[in-house]
């Protein structure tokens, strides 16, 4: 009989660590993560989900978020809008449920706007996404940090009005744009701007992939823009460039969004694409920032980066491991509501993201200095910043050119809250109160 009670004690015992174990394991911050490391746009997808992988990997080195390990698991998406919607419903309700996504993709994230609130999942799309999501109010799920194409639109412009002697007045931009959601989207902005400022623009849209553009380029040979603005994205970068070279199109004429502005842009025209700019938001490659020697010690000198050691501190790795902190981040600030040293539900998350407050000094301590600038979101602003700035191309390297700008608001409200509206009024739904600004 005691022996019989022993057993039964000892099965209680094993059962209850089986628990506490299973229960440890359970307890991760997961982040589903939908990259592209195959196809056309793969030479652009892959250090950005290198860098994004590597920060939760750091992050797990130097203990988690408050003790909590972050877990993640990749589903390629290829850059096609159903593959994007295929993955978030494969890992939404993985290892607990998903924290954030992060789409990549224009595309994606409208469609996924659509069911992220249903689903209570926050979306970050930094530097992508719709532009009218920087309105908290209207759009509860959406976080664009740091900027929209409105803002990259708008900076650009303040750019090439200021090399103009203030006035763009009979100037000419011709924007060569991928023919999808994403190079459509500074579309609304750029065509406020030229009745604004008085200049002509001309649309030139590229059929995915974008590696056929002769008759794009023998257009911009004919109408002779004044500027060039190139909304393109992987291979179609590196083939604008080439025409341009083919054409006999300055390059220093030319102005790439953010995403049309790093080294695999680039690398295959080299000395051709010299003095070609583009945008850049705050992401700065520096191979000297804190950031970057933490990853090197703590992931790559143990044998755990993700990718090659020498991207890190590139132009899309450190895109791909800003917006990986900014997530982290998120739950970091959740935690301090509703629980340090505790896994942060999607909704908790998304509390988080309205009410970052990324100051100097935490960005400092995260390793970020000379990497960004500060980030504020709140209920009614879900952008949180719109700062950029100009990178040039030198032949071998990318240099900052240029002050920061801060894109103009009073243009871009205005145009923000009419988009948010029709949004609201299509999908028959109502603004925020403040008491759900509390929630």
């Amino acid at each position: 009989m005691k022996f019989k009670s022993l057993i039964v004690t000892a099965a209680m015992i094993t059962t209850g660590l089986a628990g506490v174990a299973s229960s440890a394991m359970a307890a991760t911050q997961f982040f589903p993560v939908l990259p592209y490391r195959t196809g056309p746009y793969a030479p652009n997808g892959v250090p950005f989900a290198n860098g994004y992988v590597d920060y939760l990997k750091l992050i797990n080195a130097k203990g988690g978020i408050n003790g909590i390990k972050a877990s993640f698991e990749e589903c390629e998406t290829g850059y096609a809008t159903d593959k994007g919607v295929e993955c978030y419903e494969r890992l939404k309700g993985k290892d607990g449920g998903a924290t954030v996504y992060q789409p990549l993709s224009t595309g994606i994230t409208f469609a996924l706007t659509e069911k992220a609130p249903g689903d209570k999942i926050p979306l970050i799309t930094s530097g992508y996404g719709r532009a009218d999501s920087v309105d908290g109010l209207a759009f509860k799920w959406n976080f664009p940090l740091l900027g929209t194409y409105w803002t990259g639109a708008s900076v650009l412009e303040q750019h090439i009005k200021k090399l103009s002697g203030g006035s763009l007045k009979g100037k000419k931009i011709a924007l060569v744009y991928h023919d999808s959601p994403y190079g459509k989207e500074p579309i609304p902005m750029l065509e406020e701007l030229s009745k604004q400022d008085g200049f002509s623009l001309q649309l030139l849209p590229v059929a995915h992939p974008g590696i056929e553009q002769k008759s794009t380029w023998l257009q911009i040979r004919q109408s002779r823009p004044d500027f060039v603005f190139l909304w393109g994205w992987g291979v179609m970068n590196s083939a604008a460039l080439k025409e341009a070279v083919a054409t006999g199109y300055p390059r220093d004429k030319m102005y790439g969004v953010w995403w049309s502005g790093a080294e695999p842009d680039v690398k295959d025209v080299g000395a051709g694409a010299k003095d070609y700019h583009a945008l850049t938001m705050q992401d700065g490659a520096d191979a000297n920032s804190k950031i970057v020697k933490d990853v090197l010690a703590q992931v790559y000198d143990k044998g755990q980066g993700t990718g090659p050691k020498e991207d890190v501190g590139q132009v899309l790795y450190m895109r791909g491991l800003s917006a990986a902190m900014m997530a982290v981040e998120g739950v970091r600030r959740a935690q301090e509501r509703f629980g340090k040293g505790k896994v942060m539900s999607g909704e908790q998350v998304r509390w988080g993201l309205e009410n970052l407050a990324l100051t100097q000094a935490k960005l400092d301590a995260l390793g970020f200095a000379g990497v960004m600038r500060p980030v504020s979101t709140s209920c009614a602003d879900h952008m949180g910043a719109s700062w950029a700035r100009i990178r040039t191309w030198d032949g071998a390297k990318w240099n900052i050119t240029s002050d920061w700008y801060q894109a103009d608001d009073a243009v871009i409200r205005p145009l923000v809250r009419a988009s948010a509206d029709k949004y609201l009024a299509e999908k028959k739904l109502t603004r925020r109160t403040p008491a759900d600004c509390q929630s």
